[in-house]
């Protein structure tokens, strides 16, 4: 018999985490996970998955009733709304301006779709006259895809103009939204997003794990007149809103992450009693004083501030500094976490995320301070 391996219980430091997620979690969402597990078809869990939908609505600003969390990260929620949406034969524009553009080109051609890509350069957001010329050159496309708050730039796109944009060319968006919901303004029902997805483990300040997504009529539609079957079985939506489903009796799917979700209730309820206005706002003017201390210390942005995110901050790495060292020494001496570069920027900018309850004067001062020190040295 092998062994049993003996280890002490894993007791992780209190890190500030500024990187560009997962962002550091409301005390009492931590302890929202802590309380008991019920079943996942107990009466009372299902009475919270009511309300669940009902504040998932609200941070989306929308009325769909097929508006749901996925029991995954971001990452699934981005495949929920490829595999639901594309068939075989589908043709989708994909907008790509950083790293999660570029996985939408993957899912669309795991789905047997085609993808024309649009790339535009890392760091400026999607422009909406390239894309209408695009759409006029190919009448044939079915979905626009694109990345609303691109996470490895820090660089926001105008959803509103680009919806709009779908609606005219008779296509379905499919937007990108892991990084901008909770952060920065975001209407689904009044841009007309057909389907969007996003991520727990960012401006919700939750768990990371779970997907909320949600579907338009239109893309609804879509699901229920596919001529082949979802090819994946636990992404499937017409099985997973069983589950979902407004009914009192439900249908069972899969074993939902309850804790986990008990964790989504509780950060959709403090969001709500800030209010999403509110909570833009206090987002837009943490980022001036985090930009105002940034610049004092002679680092300057990636993005230009008319299409920054206020919630992820890339910095050029000064020429020099070791970006290594330099988030080595953050964590080890001042337990800070703040993100390297992705893709083209590796190696040549730091992410400095400012999400949800990580968006607050002490943890600006603390980062600036230690970057300065650091720095220094």
């Amino acid at each position: 018999m092998i062994p049993a391996p003996q280890f002490l219980s894993f007791t992780p430091p209190r890190r500030i985490l500024m990187g560009p997620g997962p962002s550091d979690v409301y005390p009492e969402v931590l302890a929202a996970q802590a309380r008991p597990t019920v079943g996942h078809l107990d009466p009372l869990f299902i009475g919270m998955m009511d309300e669940l939908r009902s504040l998932l609505q609200y941070a989306f600003q929308t009325e769909n009733p097929m508006t749901l969390a996925v029991s995954a990260p971001g990452s699934a929620g981005m495949e929920t709304c490829f595999v639901n949406l594309l068939e075989p034969g589908d043709t989708v524009l994909v907008c790509r301006n950083g790293v999660f553009g570029e996985r939408m080109r993957q899912n669309v051609e795991r789905c047997g779709a085609s993808a024309i890509v649009l790339d535009f350069p890392w760091g400026e957001p999607v422009d909406p006259a390239v894309v209408e010329q695009a759409l006029k050159k190919h009448p044939q496309v079915h979905f626009l895809a694109f990345v609303h708050a691109e996470t490895s730039t820090g660089a926001l796109s105008d959803a509103q103009a680009l919806c709009a944009l779908a609606q005219r060319f008779d296509c379905l968006s499919i937007v990108d939204a892991v990084t901008s919901l909770g952060g920065v303004e975001l209407r689904v029902d009044a841009w007309g997003i057909d389907a969007i997805y996003s991520g727990s483990q960012k401006c919700l300040s939750c768990v990371p794990g779970l997907s909320p997504v949600s579907f338009s009529p239109r893309a609804v539609a879509r699901m229920q007149n596919r001529t082949q079957p979802v090819q994946s079985w636990f992404l499937d939506q017409s099985l997973v809103m069983g589950y979902w489903s407004g009914s009192a009796k439900r249908s069972y799917h899969h074993t939902a992450p309850v804790n986990a979700l008990y964790a989504l209730h509780e950060s959709l309820r403090l969001l709500a009693s800030e209010g999403l206005e509110h909570a833009w706002q206090r987002h837009a003017a943490m980022h001036q004083e985090l930009k105002t201390g940034l610049q004092a210390l002679g680092l300057n942005f990636v993005v230009d501030e008319a299409h920054r995110l206020p919630q992820l901050n890339s910095v050029w790495i000064p020429a020099g500094v070791n970006d290594a060292e330099v988030r080595s020494r953050l964590l080890q001496d001042y337990n800070l976490e703040i993100g390297a570069g992705l893709g083209d920027l590796a190696g040549k900018a730091w992410r400095i995320g400012l999400m949800g309850y990580g968006a607050r004067r002490e943890t600006i001062a603390l980062c600036l301070k230690a970057l300065s020190d650091v720095l220094s040295e």
